[in-house]
């Protein structure tokens, strides 16, 4: 089952997600907070696999929330949960923040009700959510906002940390293509394209797909 903890400070809001969430066969919700320190705390407490986090909360800053759920665990501490920004809109800063904070991904809160499962359950598998339009456009808004200049040696340096096989299956995650879809455009075994992109992640540093999307664009692997 996948551990889900739903946050925001809409009682109703939580309820809906509930719902629809627990009509999955595979998803149990373990644990509801309306505001970030009590998510912080539910977190450690209940050990969620996803945080379906609304960062816009008057009782608690789900900025701050985000960034001490996904902190980097002590030697014996459990892996953290991946965390799924729930917003309003596409373009907003606090979208921007929450990827800033460790974010895996974010999807609108007038998604389809499939669209929110297959949202969980990528993240559960530790994909990110990188797959839809309107998360390139933050992508590349974000790591233009927050890229340091870099120089073309630079953007070299970085592209060098890769295998040129590596480096060609980032810029195909960065369009948007599943593992499978890689695979079929590589002519390689989708095996092959898990174990490359793993190696990638590892040699830079990124714990999912979108945090490597992101140091793609930030790096100059892909043009923003």
């Amino acid at each position: 089952m996948i551990r889900v903890m739903l946050v925001d400070d809409q009682a109703v809001v939580r309820a809906g997600f509930r719902f629809l969430l627990e009509q999955a066969e595979d998803i149990e919700v373990v644990a509801e907070a309306g505001d970030g320190p009590t998510a912080v705390e539910l977190a450690r407490r209940h050990h969620p696999d996803v945080v379906c986090m609304d960062v816009r909360m008057p009782g608690g800053d789900g900025l701050a929330a985000t960034r001490e759920i996904v902190r980097r665990p002590a030697e014996g501490e459990p892996t953290p949960p991946a965390v799924l920004v729930v917003t309003t809109f596409d373009l907003d800063e606090y979208v921007f923040g929450a990827l800033e904070a460790g974010a895996s991904g974010f999807i609108l809160k007038d998604c389809e009700p499939e669209d929110l499962i297959d949202a969980v359950r990528r993240l559960a598998d530790g994909h990110g959510l990188i797959d839809q339009a309107v998360t390139h456009r933050v992508i590349t808004e974000f790591a233009r906002r927050t890229a340091p200049p870099r120089s073309a040696a630079d953007e070299a340096a970085a592209a060098a940390q890769l295998t040129a096989r590596e480096a060609e299956i980032v810029r195909q995650l960065a369009r948007g293509l599943s593992n499978a879809e890689i695979a079929q455009e590589l002519v390689v075994e989708t095996s092959t394209v898990k174990s490359h992109l793993g190696r990638a992640m590892a040699k830079v540093g990124t714990r999912d797909r979108l945090q490597t999307v992101v140091w793609a664009y930030q790096n100059g692997l892909v043009p923003g």
